[in-house]
């Protein structure tokens, strides 16, 4: 019987208990007194001498009796009663003595006594009962919240985990190990104690961990690095030597720790000092760790996104020996991603996870889940029985560009000046060296943003240069300088703010952690993980320095946009009208549009007409606020393959 029902039969034995006692109560057996007046001691005495008694029974101190009208009192006798006897006697009364039943009278005395003790240690067992099952409570505090995954669970082997083929080859001997450790043993070599995933989130670190439990058919514990803190001091460390018990008593096993960073910081810069919590729980990670026996047969796996933070002493030998680098897949890893998602999504004989793959650039294992489960979605509402490229299109573009708005009705002023600003975007990408090829152009409002120009580059991309960063510059620039062109320097709007702030931290990063500074020349000016109690590594003069030249490459880049779409003004005029006519152009309708061809469009495709159609028609008043947001250029950059911007996590 589990906690939870032991609780729950507790409290109805509890109340039956109470019912069946009150019943016995109500139905005890009589004890022979009979019911009638109830008159005192003194006033009984008076009417014995003025003879109006018949008879008395007497049972220990109570006493019943009949007048001679057969009326019946109760009265109950003082302690002293030797000259009653003898006064009932001359008055001719009838006397019986009955002997006292004690056997009921002394058990309803003891239950009566004993319930609520009864009582009171039944609810402290049921309380106890729940406070160990939760843990976190009062007696759960010490407690692990490891959970342990079993086959019922869903066993998850290298199978099912695609992409990341060099991560799964270093960790294929964890899962010899753990199948044969004396294998290793006989030739003196010791496993890694433990072994730290790196990489962005969404890689599959986690679906590694559980992969190797299940390809060597152990047990698997999993955590997370924030439930060892809580805000008593020596629950963490508590914790972490009940985690490590359990794992010794199930070896051999695997113990996985996500986001590890969480209690892993380094020691010593926090405001706590080495009194910390946390870092309490740090060392005795670091203790158990340590006295772990290599025959024992436990594996410690740990994941995080920011190793950087890590403490020196976490990652020394014998500790986390080794650390697998898991990274964003490549186009090959991409199609190999989409292959294992889509075998639970019937998908038509046109879709090819080749193409899909390619145009995807920079996502995630997670992010190429959520494509094949946004197709599978849009299909579903479409009342559709497969998956065609059409669904994986939009919803691709769902995706990188957020959830077309056309609820969202935009004035005829502001729709045309989203025009010339995303086409000022456009031009620019097709005209400036180092941009990536536009993929597509629309004024369609998706998620925060008015329109975008979306920019997919030819290929995967982990490094960049300074050509590059000075063309993204200028693109970011082009929707401003369209803005002013088209309707004059009073009338430029606020949704080049997202433009203007991606810009800025490119330019910056370049200034101080690039090296793309002639002036500032190869120094690093940036300032990492610097807390705010410590001193400025930078002078006044060089953060002086440092402005004046992340202004200047932002002038020379806006220079240089103006000067372009002055040059070509009658093109970007006709992409601008090419866009207010048809609200979306994808890379071969803006070179038609250019070269000033007609598009024919004969339908609209069924997904657009149903979605269109779905959709109430609401007026909403949030322009000003969604053209604040406007991230034309911020959200091309989200589909890059590299985070550029170390300062804008989200870029």
């Amino acid at each position: 019987m589990n906690k939870k029902n032991f609780g729950r039969n507790l409290s109805l034995w509890v109340v039956v208990i109470v019912m069946v006692m009150l019943a016995a109560g109500f139905f005890r057996p009589d004890t022979g007194q009979s019911t009638g007046e109830q008159i005192n001691y003194s006033q009984f005495i008076s009417n014995i001498d003025q003879g109006k008694v018949k008879s008395v029974v007497i049972q220990d101190r109570n006493l019943s009796g009949k007048y001679k009208d057969d009326k019946t009192f109760t009265t109950y006798l003082p302690p002293s009663t030797n000259d009653l006897l003898t006064k009932l006697s001359s008055k001719d009364v009838s006397i019986e003595a009955k002997p006292l039943d004690n056997q009921p009278n002394l058990f309803w005395r003891l239950i009566i006594n004993l319930l609520p003790t009864l009582l009171i240690i039944g609810l402290f067992i049921l309380l106890m009962r729940n406070m160990q099952g939760a843990g976190g409570k009062a007696m759960g505090f010490g407690k692990s919240k490891a959970k342990m995954l079993t086959e019922k669970q869903g066993r998850v082997t290298f199978a099912d985990v695609a992409g990341i083929d060099e991560a799964k080859a270093e960790l294929e001997e964890i899962v010899e190990y753990l199948r044969d450790s004396q294998k290793f043993q006989r030739l003196g070599g010791k496993i890694p104690k433990g072994v730290l995933l790196v990489g962005p989130p969404g890689t599959g670190k986690t679906l590694l961990a559980r992969a190797i439990a299940g390809e060597a058919n152990v047990p698997f514990f999993t955590i997370s690095g924030s439930d060892f803190v809580e805000m008593f001091v020596g629950v963490g460390a508590s914790r972490v030597r009940d985690m490590f018990e359990q794992g010794k008593k199930s070896a051999p096993c695997i113990i996985f720790i996500d986001e590890i960073d969480a209690v892993g910081r380094h020691r010593g810069v926090g405001m706590g000092g080495g009194n910390d919590e946390r870092e309490q729980t740090l060392n005795q990670m670091l203790v158990e760790m340590d006295g772990f026996d290599s025959s024992e047969s436990v594996i410690l796996i740990a994941a995080t996104n920011r190793p950087d933070v890590l403490d020196p002493a976490l990652l020394r030998p014998g500790r986390f020996d080794r650390q697998v680098v898991v990274p964003n897949p490549d186009v090959a890893g991409r199609e190999k991603i989409l292959r294992v998602h889509m075998r639970k999504v019937p998908v038509t004989s046109d879709v090819d996870p080749k193409v899909i793959a390619r145009g995807t650039p920079g996502f995630s294992g997670a992010d190429l889940a959520n494509l094949v489960n946004e197709a599978a979605l849009l299909a579903a509402r479409l009342n559709r029985r497969t998956v065609s490229m059409l669904e994986f299109e939009n919803a691709k573009d769902k995706v990188m560009m957020g959830a077309e708005r056309r609820s969202l009705v935009m004035s005829d002023e502001e729709k045309r000046n989203t025009a010339y600003h995303e086409a000022g975007h456009a031009l620019c990408a097709l005209l400036i060296p180092g941009c990536d090829p536009v993929h597509k152009a629309t004024i369609i409002p998706r998620g925060r943003a008015l329109g975008m120009v979306m920019s997919l580059p030819e290929g995967d991309r982990y490094s960049e240069t300074k050509l590059r960063c000075k063309a993204r510059l200028v693109l970011a620039m082009g929707g401003r300088c369209g803005e002013e062109l088209a309707f004059g320097p009073e009338n430029i709007t606020s949704g080049a703010s997202g433009d203007i702030q991606m810009a800025t931290n490119l330019a910056h990063n370049m200034v101080t952690e690039w090296g793309m500074s002639e002036k500032l020349g190869m120094v690093n000016y940036g300032d990492g993980e610097q807390g705010y109690w410590q001193k400025p590594s930078k002078s006044g003069s060089t953060i002086r320095e440092i402005e004046i030249e992340v202004k200047q490459l932002i002038d020379e880049a806006y220079t240089r946009a103006m000067n372009l779409l002055t040059e070509h003004r009658e093109k970007w005029e006709r992409l601008a009208e090419g866009l207010l006519e048809y609200e979306t152009l994808n890379a071969d309708e803006i070179q038609r549009v250019l070269r000033g061809e007609k598009i024919e469009r004969s339908f609209v495709d069924d997904t657009t007409k149903n979605l269109r159609s779905s959709v109430p028609e609401i007026v909403t008043t949030e322009v000003t606020e969604t053209s604040s947001e406007n991230k034309s250029v911020e959200d091309e950059n989200k589909t890059t393959s590299l985070n550029l911007d170390k300062s804008d996590p989200t870029a």
